[in-house]
């Protein structure tokens, strides 16, 4: 029998919390849910959810800062914050804090499945290959990457890209490409997402002064190659 993933939904609004629960259930998902910060880390670090559904407005600490601490204790977990503010700066600021995805209130609950999907996807799949370029490397298996010695600990996004680079190394990716590839052709971004996670993946590859591998190839996409190419 299939275990069911277990979504964490963190909202301090029981309507809200009571409408995504029985959809959720009846969409066959294992639910807990969290009406505070506190509750939601220590539910994060007890018992690890498949995937958050994360509110930014909370009580107390907001849910950007609860972000925040749910990706340095838990680097692949799949994080998916909900807002009404749609402005650009605020969809940059929840994915600057670790959010996997950002969906803005009211939104359809058919788009939510299918986003927690595409979510789920792409951190289950598994792999045997060890991928390396360089004195890169990463290992499907352990979810480790590693640049020469010095490990490196990347947001689930960051580590499906990171992959798509090593597995196709020296070709330019459109963006299109890398949008399919990452989040699925049906999901809308605005246009500078990609660049924001492209730019926190190279901040963290280049963390140790290493020399850039992700070029940008101005008006098409990127490529994993030396700057001298």
């Amino acid at each position: 029998m299939t275990v069911p993933e277990r979504v964490l939904v963190v909202d301090d609004d029981p309507k809200i919390v009571s409408m995504m629960r029985r959809g959720l259930i009846f969409a066959g998902y294992e639910v807990a849910s969290a009406a505070s910060p506190e509750s939601a880390l220590e539910q994060t670090l007890g018992e690890l959810p498949d995937v958050v559904i994360l509110d930014v407005m909370l009580p107390g600490l907001d849910g950007l800062e609860v972000c925040r601490r749910m990706r340095a204790a838990e680097p692949r977990l799949p994080i998916l914050l909900l807002t009404a503010r749609d402005r650009v700066p605020d969809r940059v600021a929840g994915l600057d804090a670790g959010a996997d995805d950002y969906l803005v209130k009211p939104f359809a609950f058919d788009e939510l499945l299918a986003r927690i999907r595409a979510l789920l996807r792409r951190s289950g799949g598994e792999q045997v290959e060890t991928f390396s370029y360089s004195d890169l490397s990463l290992d499907p298996d352990t979810h480790e990457v590693q640049r020469g010695d010095r490990a490196i600990d990347l947001t689930l996004t960051e580590y499906q890209l990171l992959e798509l680079f090593l597995r196709h190394p020296r070709q330019v990716l459109a963006r299109d490409r890398i949008h399919d590839a990452v989040w699925g052709h049906d999901f809308y971004l605005e246009s500078n997402v990609i660049d924001v996670h492209i730019k926190r993946l190279r901040e963290k590859l280049e963390a140790g002064g290493e020399p850039r591998l992700i070029q940008t190839i101005r008006g098409v996409g990127y490529s994993l190659r030396p700057a001298s190419d």
